[in-house]
């Protein structure tokens, strides 16, 4: 006797806002890569002490955007704001975006003026080694006080974002980020026989997208008729409860960027080994970018509300579809990562003053991150399900357990293993928070994913071996496949022709599994808030 079909959960709009949200990323993405390949035949790695330098200017500002605008205001103020605006209305919300939107202005401006004026202390810290080379070491000063502005800008841009997703508008906080690759495109290109000139030019560049960035949403809020604007800084009660709900946020961010200074730490002790992990980085990071952040972003403000109007299947259904997607579209990520990892950097970056050295050891990075990348984008679809119901101690418990693995792993397997040792930890360590996330919410009853959920997460794993498989055959006999191609461009061409054909036998092998059907993807199409 056959089973009747279990019928299709509703629609919560999710993978909508999502695509929305990830096809404007693809472009930025893209773009960042784009930007990267010129920055990397520019500057080189381990050849050229600007390429370190410019990567630490890069990355200090960082660290405290991800605590404060990221972390901090992803954990906090969505779910307040999309509480006050689906309770008191858009009038009070839109006070508690401007009065939120001037502390934390005020306070981060300041902050990025104290670090400026003590960047030389600063940076005997965070890049210790660096002082055995005095010229590195200037550099690095001189690039990371020009870019710490970019920090301030971020935390409007985080503020604003929040505010028009809450009120459905994914759009234009997708699009700002390519902003940033677009101008920092256009200020390398004149100077990349140069590499002194690109990394001062990149450095302003930055700083100066920061600003376009945050005018932009600025413009986009007041035409969605938000009425945000710069206020006098006040600490009122409902800032309080803010700046309270928000510390725990913070501190799970600090937690995870105590792990990458950890790691950057580390690699500064190893000429071009910040610059490898940069460039490893910009691969990993664009299913995170696509997938982990897109989902993350939509997922939040629809379980917010679900969980304002107490509809559990609601929240369970927003859950699974994230979880299901988010894997389905990664793996083939990880696929190519792990299968294929000399041969992606090779055929991308190798040229100008960026060796095949520099290929080799980035290749080596890329295949650990390859394997992390799942629990990277898990990370980012499990925590909204936390913050939707304002428990931001429970992430910062888990990311704080990660860290202790991470630094323990750090010390224990770069003296052993060197560069590879640091993201040997930080997927380990990822895969540990992923672990308590999902044990706490299953213990809790918030969520566990359902057998039809289950099943399809089995049959994703299935498409995504057989794709790491093709991927690690053609990487076997890249030298075949290059053969009849055009000399000047063979790798290149290679390169991507392998990543299409592997996308190709990935979605083939969904639709033999059973993975993903017709029906299903009709239904995606087809799918309305």
């Amino acid at each position: 006797m056959s089973q009747p079909e279990v019928p299709a959960p509703k629609s919560t709009g999710l993978v909508k806002s999502s695509m929305i949200f990830s096809g404007f990323t693809l472009i930025s993405r893209f773009m960042g890569l784009a930007r990267d390949l010129v920055v990397s035949a520019a500057l080189g790695a381990s050849g050229n002490i600007m390429a370190d330098a410019y990567y630490t200017a890069i990355s200090f500002p960082n660290l405290f955007r991800r605590i404060f605008a990221e972390g901090a205001f992803t954990a906090a103020f969505v779910p307040a704001y999309s509480q006050v605006l689906e309770k008191d209305g858009k009038d009070a919300a839109d006070k508690l975006a401007r009065d939120a939107l001037a502390t934390v202005t005020a306070f981060t401006i300041a902050l990025t003026l104290v670090i400026q004026l003590a960047m030389p202390w600063v940076m005997q810290v965070y890049s210790s080694p660096y002082m055995d080379n005095p010229e590195k070491f200037n550099w690095a000063v001189l690039l990371t006080q020009i870019t710490m502005p970019y920090l301030p800008c971020m935390v409007i841009v985080a503020l604003l974002s929040g505010v028009l997703n809450a009120r459905g508008r994914f759009i234009l906080s997708a699009v700002v980020p390519t902003i940033m690759n677009l101008f920092m495109l256009v200020a390398v290109i004149p100077f990349r026989h140069n590499p002194q000139d690109a990394a001062v030019a990149l450095c302003w560049a930055a700083a100066a997208s920061g600003v376009a960035q945050a005018a932009l949403l600025v413009w986009g809020c007041r035409r969605t008729g938000a009425k945000i604007g710069f206020a006098v800084p006040t600490l009122n009660p409902e800032i309080k409860a803010l700046i309270m709900l928000a510390i725990p946020g913070a501190l799970a961010a600090a937690a995870t960027q105590i792990n990458i200074f950890v790691s950057q730490w580390f690699s500064a002790n190893v000429d071009g080994a910040r610059a490898w992990m940069n460039y490893a980085d910009r691969l990993y990071q664009l299913p995170l970018g696509l997938v982990g952040v897109a989902i993350g972003v939509a997922l939040l403000p629809t379980l917010s509300r679900a969980v304002q109007a107490a509809d559990h299947d609601r929240a369970q259904s927003a859950m699974d579809e994230a979880v299901v997607f988010s894997m389905a579209l990664t793996l083939p990520a990880t696929a190519a990562l792990m299968g294929m990892p000399f041969f992606l950097i090779d055929g991308l970056f190798t040229r100008g003053e960026f060796t095949t050295h520099d290929a080799v050891m980035t290749g080596k990075l890329l295949f650990h991150y390859g394997w992390g990348v799942p629990a990277f984008v898990l990370t980012r679809v499990l925590t909204p399900a936390f913050f939707a119901r304002k428990d931001t101690r429970g992430p910062m418990k888990f990311a704080f357990a990660s860290v202790a693995i991470n630094i323990a792993l750090c010390f224990g397997l770069f003296p052993v293993v060197g560069v590879e040792g640091l993201v040997i930890a930080t997927s380990v360590s990822a895969w540990v928070n992923v672990f308590l996330m999902v044990v706490t919410l299953m213990r809790r009853n918030t969520w566990s994913p359902t057998l039809r959920a289950q099943a399809s997460l089995f049959k994703i794993g299935l498409a995504g071996l057989g794709m790491a498989a093709f991927c690690a055959a053609a990487s076997y006999f890249r030298a075949v496949i290059e053969s009849p191609l055009p000399q000047i461009a063979a790798k290149e061409i290679a390169i991507l022709g392998v990543c299409f054909a592997g996308v190709l036998v990935y979605g083939l092998l969904l639709l033999i599994t059973g993975a993903v059907r017709p029906a299903d993807l009709k239904r995606i199409v087809k799918r309305q808030k």
